[in-house]
């Protein structure tokens, strides 16, 4: 896997340098020490992944991951010292499509590199990802109870590569007094989440919240899934987690959740699947096509990387196909004609 290290910071590039060369399969194919020298390099070599900084001169790694997403989409895995301070930059990064975000790997007292597995495990996941996109290929009812006057209404929506932004559009257009209860899975790292939350709450007309444990969903709100283990919902129709499966290295996955939506709702509402790359949420998407849900994925043409919608088009999954923008009034209209 030939990977490009994009920091202007002298230390920290041989830092990540010994951490890839220490495990076998790994080869860094440029370096660069800014966004602008990024996209020089990008132009001669497109490696399989770039582990992009984010505060750097002349351009930063947000606006280099816009530029070099516009040219060829790309794995992009943010690398940051410091989340707490970048954390509107890792947002606007994810939302240009970078993958996901890590910390820096240290060196400690002793000249050991501490961090470096969580780096590894990023990587090694998105190679599986990578893998996948070069091979893939396409591939009754649960009873209704008895009707409540003001039931809540579901709107799933899964997201991966690009879903921030994505988010931020449909959220946006929501109306403040519209009843449903929406629900988002992204994968983001669980120290992430939250970061996630606050930001989209800067377009979100509902209010906005972590799924908790133990909650059931409400009309009128947006509900974050918020940890490294997969959100369900349970047979008492509440927000539960599950480690399992343990090698789902989608997570928190969509497919976890449409299936609890299958197994565990009895009404048929609406389910949505955004940009990402790999095909998390595909099968799932179908499964409750089947069960009677109106499902829509995200075109081509608006997808940061047309992965796993675009899995969904080719197993059936959607009923709809439709640009970002056209999302939210596609979810709103069949909110009203459904019961």
């Amino acid at each position: 896997m030939r990977i490009a290290i994009v920091n202007d910071v002298a230390l920290e590039i041989e830092i990540l340098r010994r951490s890839l060369n220490n495990y076998s399969g790994f080869e860094v194919a440029w370096l660069a020490h800014n966004g602008k020298e990024a996209l020089e390099e990008f132009a001669k070599d497109k490696p399989d992944l770039i582990l992009m900084n984010l505060s750097m001169p002349v351009m930063d790694g947000a606006a280099a991951t816009k530029a070099i997403m516009e040219i060829s989409p790309v794995a992009v895995l943010l690398v940051t010292s410091s989340v707490s301070i970048n954390q509107a930059k890792v947002f606007e990064a994810m939302g240009y499509g970078a993958l996901d975000v890590v910390r820096t790997p240290v060196l400690n007292s002793d000249g050991e590199i501490v961090g470096a597995d969580e780096l590894i495990k990023k990587i090694n996941i998105f190679k599986k990802l990578i893998n996948y996109h070069k091979t893939v290929s396409t591939e009754t009812p649960n009873p209704h109870r008895s009707s409540k006057v003001k039931r809540t209404r579901i709107v799933a929506i899964g997201s991966s590569t690009g879903g921030p932004k994505a988010l931020s559009v449909i959220l946006s257009q929501i109306p403040r007094d519209t009843k449903a209860a929406f629900i988002v899975i992204q994968h983001v790292d669980s120290q992430f989440a939250t970061g996630l939350a606050e930001w989209l709450r800067n377009y979100s007309n509902l209010p906005l919240h972590l799924a908790e444990s133990g909650i059931s969903p409400e009309n009128g709100n947006v509900y974050i899934a918020n940890t490294d283990d997969h959100l369900f919902l349970n047979s008492h129709e509440k927000f539960e987690y599950t480690a399992k499966p343990l090698d789902n290295h989608f997570r928190p996955s969509v497919d976890v959740f449409f299936k609890s939506l299958t197994d565990n709702w009895s009404y048929k509402d609406i389910a949505v699947l955004l940009t990402g790359m790999g095909y998390d949420g595909a099968k799932g998407l179908l499964e409750l096509k089947k069960n009677g849900w109106y499902t829509i994925a995200q075109d081509e043409a608006t997808s940061i990387v047309y992965g796993m919608p675009k899995v969904a088009s080719e197993m059936g999954a959607a009923l709809e196909i439709l640009p970002i923008e056209k999302i939210a009034e596609s979810i709103i209209k069949n909110l009203n004609k459904r019961n």
